[in-house]
């Protein structure tokens, strides 16, 4: 056993490191780049590029252009180098994105292999393929967010962890509290379970992300007054969620995206299966890793008004990696066919949207809604480039900002609050020109949130009111359509006062000439 052991554990030449990055590189920038030259996507636009803008280009670590939040500034300085050195444009920030999820594909796969060492065949390779098929992980692989650099630096955690390497592993948390405030949980409990078995010393390396932390929102404290940037953002995050039917809620739709979305209950049953069949989640890698998912989950129920998905990312690649522990203990046939149902159920996902609300980034959606806001912008800077165009966020980020990638220059813009039909109802129409509506969120016809007893569960306890329909848009809108576009469900209509002129042809080709220049 401990030949076996010591084998396990043989020094891995470097060159296998760089292989085997190159390889997920490789699979990763091929699988994208169909997409690197898209624009920006939501928060992408509204925080964190213009953050990293203002790093580049004038050296300030809090950003001016965007709202300061307690996010740490770790990836916006280094999209800003990588623009410096490879110029400022949506497929270098694209490229930017997809290094660092190439690095998280190979800790995912490290991570594997460190868990799954008493697992029968090649594990490690099935979890980095459901990793990078995954619909989730696919789309926030290109995004300029902080979550898939967060799963790189909490994989890379944990694996130099079990390996008992603690300083390296210390030294890696404190680069993830950089990157992710909420990395936080991940050193936390490294520390509990060293002070568990009473190794005190190596414990106390885990102070040093918490002191990394604190120094920086010092920082953001001294320049804003508030020790998480703004009091929205503490209401919404801190107060906001302490509500019992939001908390659990919460912690519902958490568990549910983990482990029954997506065809993840196939694997689900493979985790219940081994469980009740094998102690092979009882090691004490297997313990550690659980511990971090189950801190993980609490934490971003209790402290987090947003219930987004990509939260989850950092704990994604030991979920994959249970599950596929679990399928290697079925028979021969059943583990066939259950592994190649969830890889396939796990792709397929990528493009069939759930029939239940849902951010458009956690699958490919989110494509369709930057090319519908791109064809949008496109046609409003050819035909109406000196209107004011009244619509709701993002878009009035996309119209007036040129650096996000929609238009070559920044048009006049009117914030509308929301479209939900009592919005429309009482806006004074006299002194809108352009409007533009958009199917905001997904809200298939046939979805059982349309059921009038869920809506008032909704607004009671999340204050939401649904955006007006394309059919509920257009009876309140006293204006023709202009133009309308539509992709996969998702929709964006023109409309435009009749007084409102067009740009004349000869002007439009000076200004697109000048564009050009």
């Amino acid at each position: 056993m401990e030949s076996r052991a010591a084998e396990r554990r043989r020094p891995i030449r470097i060159s296998s490191y760089i292989y085997s990055f190159l390889f997920f590189t490789l699979i990763l920038f091929l699988s994208h780049l169909w997409l690197m030259r898209l624009p920006y996507y939501w928060d992408e636009a509204g925080e964190f590029i213009p953050a990293a803008l203002d790093i580049l280009r004038g050296g300030s670590w809090i950003p001016h252009s965007a709202t300061p939040t307690v996010h740490p500034p770790a990836v916006m300085a280094y999209l800003a180098a990588f623009w410096r050195v490879a110029g400022y444009d949506p497929a270098a920030t694209r490229a930017a994105m997809l290094l660092l999820a190439s690095g998280g594909l190979l800790a995912a796969f490290l991570l594997a292999i460190e868990l799954s060492q008493e697992v029968r065949g090649a594990p490690a390779f099935l979890v980095a393929a459901l990793l990078a098929a995954s619909p989730l992980y696919f789309a926030q692989a290109m995004l300029a967010q902080l979550d898939a650099p967060a799963m790189l630096f909490t994989s890379l955690a944990l694996w130099l962890f079990l390996q008992d390497r603690i300083r390296a592993a210390a030294a890696v948390c404190v680069v993830l509290v950089l990157v992710k405030e909420t990395g936080l949980v991940t050193p936390l409990v490294f520390a509990i379970w060293l002070a568990r078995e009473r190794r005190w010393h190596e414990a106390a390396w885990f102070l040093a992300p918490a002191a990394a932390l604190a120094v920086w929102m010092a920082v953001l404290y001294r320049a804003t007054g508030q020790w998480l940037g703004n009091a929205e953002f503490l209401q919404y995050n801190l107060y906001y969620p302490w509500h019992a039917v939001r908390l659990t809620m919460a912690l519902l739709r958490r568990l549910y995206y983990l482990f029954f979305a997506d065809l993840h209950w196939v694997g689900t049953l493979a985790i219940v299966y081994a469980w009740r069949r094998s102690g092979i989640f009882l090691s004490r890698s297997w313990r550690i890793a659980w511990w971090l998912v189950a801190a993980h989950v609490v934490m971003l129920t209790v402290l987090g008004g947003a219930v987004l998905e990509r939260y989850l990312l950092p704990v994604l690649p030991i979920v994959y990696t249970a599950m596929v522990a679990g399928l290697s203990l079925y028979r021969r046939v059943p583990q066939l066919v259950s592994t190649g149902v969830l890889l396939a159920g796990v792709a397929a996902c990528n493009l069939v949207n759930p029939p239940y609300p849902f951010p458009y980034e956690d699958n490919l959606a989110f494509t369709d809604f930057v090319k519908l806001h791109a064809d949008a912008a496109d046609y409003l800077a050819h035909w109406y480039p000196a209107a004011r165009v009244s619509t709701v966020w993002p878009l009035t980020a996309e119209l007036a900002r040129p650096e996000l990638g929609y238009v070559s220059r920044a048009m006049a813009v009117g914030a509308v609050p929301n479209l939900a039909p009592a919005t429309l109802e009482r806006m004074d129409w006299s002194g809108v020109e352009v409007l533009v509506a958009y199917s905001r969120h997904w809200d298939p016809r046939f979805s059982l949130m349309h059921y009038a007893p869920l809506l008032k569960f909704r607004l009671r306890f999340y204050g939401y009111a649904p955006n007006a329909t394309a059919a509920e848009t257009r009876a309140r809108v006293p204006f023709p359509i202009a133009a309308h576009f539509e992709r996969h469900g998702q929709w964006a209509d023109i409309y435009v006062n009749p007084g409102t002129p067009e740009t004349p042809p000869a002007r439009r080709t000076m200004q697109a000439a000048a564009g050009h220049d």
